[in-house]
C-alpha cells in the first residue's frame, strides 16, 4: 500500500510558499506516494494550481478553517482551533488515512496537539524532539532538544531506548551507541539526575552505552545517539544553528572584503560550496517527535523549499519503517497508555 503524508500546508513562518513546492518536488521523487494538504481550501488550490498539482492523483486538498500562528499559546491551540490545519493534520494520522504528519508550525502546540489526538506509546510518560546533529565523518540523533525541560532519570533512559530505535530504523545501525550529554566525560562529572540516568543506561541491555559526552565531542562522531533534557538540548540546538550561521556569514564577509580574497575564492569555490552544503542546517531539517502512537515531524519555521522536502523526506523513512512501533518493542510493557 502506497504510503501518505498529512502535510500541514498553513504552517511555518512562510506557509503556502514553501510547503506546496516542497511535496511538488517530493511526487517527482516519490511518484508512488500520496499527500493530503491540509488548510484553507481556496487558498491551498491557488498555490497547488500554481505548482502543477491540479490534477495529480496523488494530492488531495482536507480542508480546514483555522491556522496556529507561532505566536499561539499552547491552550489557544488546543481548546480554540480544534479545526486548525494543524490539527486536521494529526487528526489523519489518528483516523488512519495518513502514516505520518508534517508541520512547520509552533513547536510548543505541535507537541501538545500530537500529544493530545495521538496520546503516548505504552511505556512511554514524555515525548522527545529527535533530530540529526552533522558530525565530522555523518551526522548523530539527538534528543530531547525542548519538549521536556525538566526530565528525571527514568525520562532520559526512555528518550535512549526511543532514539536507539530512532537509529536502528533510520540509518541501519546494529547497535547504535549511545552516550549522556554532559560537562565532563568523567563518572564524577554531572548533577546527580545525569550520575543516576548513567547508571540507568548502563544497565539496560538493549543500549550499547559508550558514557558520557561534552558539547565539543557531539561532533566528533564517537555517538550514534545523544541524550539529553529538554532545555539543555534546546540550548544547544539553538547555538549549533548560531554557529553555522555565523561561520556562513564571516566567510561571505572576508570574501568581500579586498579583490585578492574574491580572485582567492573562486579558486577555492568547490570547497566553499561543499563546505556551506555540510553547514546548512536546512540539510537537517526535519525533528520527529518521538513516543506518540504515531509519526509527526517538525519542520523549521523558516525552512525554505528544499528544507521542507528534507523534513516529508524524514517523516517518509518513519512511516515506512513503522518507527513507533519500533520505539513500542524496545520499551517495558509494565504501564499503561497515557490517557
Amino acid at each position: 500500500m502506497a504510503l501518505t503524508l498529512a502535510v500541514d500546508a498553513m504552517g511555518g513562518d512562510v506557509g503556502l510558499d514553501v510547503t506546496v513546492p516542497a511535496v511538488a518536488l517530493l511526487l517527482k521523487k516519490y511518484p508512488d506516494i500520496n499527500v493530503l494538504l491540509v488548510g484553507h481550501p481556496e487558498q491551498t488550490a491557488q498555490a497547488v494550481a500554481r505548482a502543477g498539482l491540479s490534477q495529480s492523483p496523488h494530492v488531495e486538498i482536507v480542508p480546514a478553517s483555522e491556522v496556529v500562528t507561532m505566536d499561539d499559546a499552547v491552550s489557544v491551540a488546543l481548546r480554540n482551533k480544534k479545526d486548525s490545519s494543524m490539527r486536521v493534520a494529526i487528526n489523519q494520522v489518528k483516523a488512519g488515512r495518513a502514516q505520518a504528519a508534517v508541520s512547520a508550525g509552533n513547536t510548543g502546540a505541535l507537541m501538545a496537539v500530537s500529544r493530545f489526538v495521538l496520546k503516548t506509546l505504552k511505556g512511554i510518560d514524555r515525548p522527545a524532539i529527535c533530530t540529526a546533529i552533522p558530525t565530522r565523518d555523518g551526522h548523530c540523533h539527538m534528543l530531547d532538544l525542548g519538549a521536556n525541560v525538566d526530565s528525571e532519570p527514568m525520562h532520559l533512559l526512555q528518550f535512549a531506548l526511543m532514539g536507539d530505535a530512532v537509529v536502528r530504523a533510520v540509518d541501519g545501525v546494529e547497535k547504535p551507541r549511545v552516550a549522556l550529554l554532559n560537562i565532563g566525560e568523567e563518572d564524577i562529572k554531572g548533577n546527580e539526575q545525569i550520575k543516576e540516568a548513567a547508571l540507568l543506561l548502563a544497565a539496560n541491555p538493549r543500549l550499547n552505552y559508550v558514557g558520557f559526552v561534552e558539547g565539543d565531542s557531539v561532533f566528533h562522531g564517537d555517538a550514534d545517539v545523544v541524550v539529553c533534557d529538554g532545555f539543555v538540548g534546546n540550548v544547544a540546538l539553538k547555538t549549533m544553528e548560531g554557529v553555522a550561521t555565523m561561520i556562513g556569514g564571516m566567510i561571505k564577509e572576508e570574501i568581500n572584503r579586498n579583490w585578492i580574497n574574491k580572485i582567492s575564492a573562486i579558486f577555492s569555490l568547490p570547497m566553499l560550496k561543499g563546505l556551506k552544503t555540510r553547514l546548512n542546517p536546512q540539510r537537517y531539517n526535519g525533528a520527529s517527535l518521538v513516543g506518540l502512537n504515531g509519526v509527526v515531524v517538525k519542520s523549521h519555521g523558516g525552512a525554505d523549499v528544499q528544507g521542507f522536502v528534507c523534513a516529508l523526506e524524514v517523516a517518509l523513512r518513519e512511516a515506512k519503517r513503522n518507527v513507533p512501533a519500533l520505539i513500542g518493542a524496545a520499551l517495558p510493557n509494565d504501564s499503561e497508555p497515557e490517557a
